[in-house]
């Protein structure tokens, strides 16, 4: 149920729907819930990040317990939430690329020395 609250609403099918409206009919807190985390994937799909402190600014204001550790958490760091929320720029290959090498030391670990472990990892590039 919790992919029915994350995705988008189109991309439910009719039965999909209907529970969902029943679900968040009959649980109040569950609806602001939703209608938060909609709001704010409609921030990062559209790239308005100058938007988010109006966001933080209406959850804080509607109270919903579920969100305040997420809502903690980009306080901490809001310019650079607010960056990634704006620009078409993304260092997520690069991210990805730092994962698969820490993926191949860890499966390495103690089996063989640098230069196979240099190898594996050109060859996954």
């Amino acid at each position: 149920m919790t992919s029915w609250i994350t995705r988008r609403p189109d991309r439910l099918d009719d039965d999909q729907a209907q529970q969902l409206k029943q679900i968040l009919t009959r649980c109040p807190a569950l609806d602001r819930t939703a209608e938060h985390v909609g709001g704010f994937a409609e921030l990062m799909n559209d790239r308005r990040g100058r938007e988010l402190g109006q966001w933080i600014e209406r959850e804080q204001a509607d109270d919903v317990p579920a969100l305040h550790g997420f809502v903690t958490g980009l306080g901490r760091d809001l310019d650079a939430v607010v960056a990634g929320l704006s620009l078409r720029y993304s260092s997520g290959a690069v991210e990805g690329h730092n994962n698969k090498v820490k993926m191949i030391k860890r499966q390495m670990f103690g089996r063989a020395n640098f230069d196979l472990l240099r190898k594996r990892i050109l060859l996954a590039a």
